[in-house]
């Protein structure tokens, strides 16, 4: 089972967030990744779990102006396209990793 408590949140410049944690793995994310896998229910089917957001919408060089903490549980994100409505749980950002680890761990798939 993968450790999904954050030591550290950063932002990398403004295009990428890092979070090292617990178990010293560090995930490296694109607020452009971050963005087309937005879980909110207007991103994705509330029932279905399908996306709804087209990822060719997302433009790559996507930026956040913040990143808050939601109990201790999640991260949302005010998103330069202003998009801000998701919760992102820190199990889902550990999923979305995908260093050369992360790719051989069962589940790490997402849409």
């Amino acid at each position: 089972m993968l450790n999904c408590t954050p030591r550290a949140i950063e932002k990398i410049e403004d295009a990428q967030l890092r979070i090292l944690w617990e178990d010293d793995h560090e995930t490296v994310l694109s607020f452009a990744q971050l963005r087309r896998h937005c879980p909110c229910a207007a991103c994705r089917d509330e029932w279905s779990g399908e996306a709804l957001l087209d990822p060719a919408a997302v433009p790559d060089g996507l930026g956040a102006a913040r990143a808050d903490v939601v109990g201790n549980y999640a991260l949302s994100f005010a998103f330069s396209d202003g998009h801000g409505a998701g919760v992102y749980p820190f199990e889902l950002l550990r999923k979305l990793c995908r260093c050369a680890e992360c790719a051989y761990h069962p589940g790490s798939e997402t849409n």
